[in-house]
């Protein structure tokens, strides 16, 4: 394969690579406006992770996906759920004990990176999902700064650049096919 073929290929798969990227975001930010939430991807919730308490295994920074609604109640020791603890504060941490009182059941959690149990159990009533397992790392850090004003600026030109890009690709394509079309008709007409 030549050089000049490899570019191709390249340019072809860089291209497909930021087009795929652009049109995931684009999905993720209507969701999650069309919502008025957090951005759901196939019935899964991303949330952002803004501290360290369950590393090694959740990263400060890492973006989690976390499965919403089903019954709270259904947890057991080892899960990992994520919990309503202040008004506009989620946690995400781990069941060591299940407390059945009665009709309620609360939960015991700590973070897999804390010394101590959280202070408070939580009410089933205030557990909002589940983790799933996947993570993404350092991702966190990128979709915060994208949620301000100015990482939503900053996103809008790359966009306007790929789609400028994209645009040019096409027409070059098209032109190229326009040249080899109009050659083959030369040559026919030339044989005749």
């Amino acid at each position: 394969m030549n050089g000049k073929k490899l570019m191709k290929w390249g340019s072809n798969i860089v291209t497909t690579i930021l087009f795929l990227v652009l049109i995931f975001m684009v999905v993720v930010v209507v969701s999650s406006k069309a919502s008025g939430g957090e951005p759901q991807v196939f019935g899964y919730q991303l949330k952002t992770v803004l501290s360290g308490s369950m590393e090694p295994g959740i990263k400060t920074g890492s973006v989690i996906a976390v499965k919403p609604g089903g019954d709270m109640t259904r947890f057991e020791k080892g899960d990992v759920i994520t919990f309503q603890q202040e008004k506009d504060m989620l946690v995400t941490h781990r069941v060591t004990e299940v407390i059945k009182s009665g009709d309620n059941i609360m939960y015991k959690t700590k973070g897999d990176n804390n010394n101590a149990e959280d202070m408070n159990p939580v009410l089933s009533e205030n557990v909002v999902a589940e983790y799933s397992g996947f993570t993404i790392p350092y991702l966190g850090y990128f979709m915060n700064f994208t949620n301000s004003k100015n990482g939503a600026f900053l996103l809008l030109v790359p966009g306007i650049l790929l789609l400028i890009y994209s645009g040019f690709t096409i027409w070059k394509a098209i032109s190229e096919i326009d040249i080899k079309t109009k050659k083959n008709d030369t040559i026919e007409n030339n044989a005749s």
